[in-house]
């Protein structure tokens, strides 16, 4: 029995969406996390999850789960990561023995908040599939085949950062300039000690999302246009994770803490933020902590100083739905 896991992520500071050939800070949350379990059988089986099952105990448990999970499973997403990953081997020259295998899955990453739900799952697919054949595939080039199974398998428009982080976990700086990613496929990625982080807090949403999309509306197009406007937004997000990464390194926690701000502030002049996700940053900024998106919506990261500030935080976010947890950020334990 093969037993592999993968985590959901957080952005610190960087862009929004990772599209754009920017740079970004994120972090992996342990809390959370994709399970797959693989083992030789007969036939070549995928069993369905939990999310697969069309089994509900009423109408509006129904109109729950679709609002809360979206409208479509795992299983799909595993059999994409399947075929990614034999299309890879054949690019590589290399020969798969002819064993069968049931693979199954499990998540508890929270869905439709830009935690990297759908990565962590194909993630944690694409490690049990190298273990079981037996096939080493570099970290940034797992990353990309995570993204190819969304954007190549799936057409679901997705940008590389989650994947970079799930791949390598820990604290990891990401430079996805234009000409490594057209040119090997992925960035340059660094990792940088967690330890060097401050006390950071996650918050999000436990009850209905509005869902990531709403808030890509038409940045996408308008910067492929060359729109003056969200070119240099995009160049802004790049120099804050850049100015994060160095005030990591120099201890300069009072520095990082303005940027997480700022990096939300720029944002919201350009996109459209429901009102609850402005909420949330609003409420976490009236302790004293900062407070940014952690991916696309739903839920907002940032820095708390001490007990007494985390415990303000769970106080003034519980009544209205809104779970706050220190997380987990570990690096990978080498194998």
């Amino acid at each position: 029995m093969i037993e592999t896991f993968a985590y959901a992520r957080a952005g610190l500071l960087g862009n929004p969406s990772d599209g754009y050939y920017g740079k970004t800070l994120a972090f992996i949350v342990r809390n959370f996390r994709a399970r797959v379990l693989l083992h030789p059988s007969a036939r070549l089986e995928i069993r369905p999850g939990k999310a697969d099952m069309p089994i509900f105990e009423s109408l509006d448990d129904l109109y729950q789960s679709t609002r809360w999970r979206g409208y479509y499973g795992g299983i799909r997403i595993i059999q994409a990561s399947i075929v990614r990953f034999l299309d890879y081997c054949r690019e590589q020259g290399l020969d798969l023995d002819e064993r069968n295998f049931t693979l199954e899955y499990e998540t508890t990453v929270p869905l439709r908040l830009g935690m990297g739900g759908s990565s962590a799952i194909i993630t944690a697919a694409l490690r049990a599939l190298c273990r079981f054949f037996e096939v080493e595939i570099p970290l940034p080039v797992q990353a990309r085949l995570a993204l190819e199974t969304e954007t190549r398998e799936l057409g679901v428009p997705a940008g590389p950062q989650d994947r970079v982080i799930q791949a390598y976990e820990g604290l990891v700086f990401m430079d996805f300039q234009k000409e490594l990613m057209e040119g090997r496929g992925y960035g340059e990625y660094e990792r940088l000690d967690p330890k060097l982080l401050p006390t950071l807090y996650l918050a999000y949403r436990t009850s209905l999302s509005e869902g990531t999309e709403v808030f890509h509306s038409n940045i996408k197009e308008r910067w492929r246009n060359g729109d003056p406007e969200v070119v240099e937004a995009m160049r802004t997000w790049g120099s804050y994770a850049e100015q994060g990464r160095q005030a990591l390194l120099d201890g300069d926690h009072a520095k990082l803490d303005r940027l997480i701000d700022l990096n939300f502030d720029r944002r919201a002049t350009l996109y459209q933020i429901g009102e609850g996700n402005l909420e949330m940053i609003r409420l976490a900024r009236s302790t004293g902590a900062s407070a940014n998106f952690a991916g696309s919506g739903g839920a907002i990261t940032g820095a708390y100083r001490g007990e007494e500030m985390f415990q303000k935080l769970v106080e003034i976010m519980k009544p209205r739905n809104i779970a706050v947890i220190k997380p987990s950020i570990l690096p990978r334990a080498p194998r």
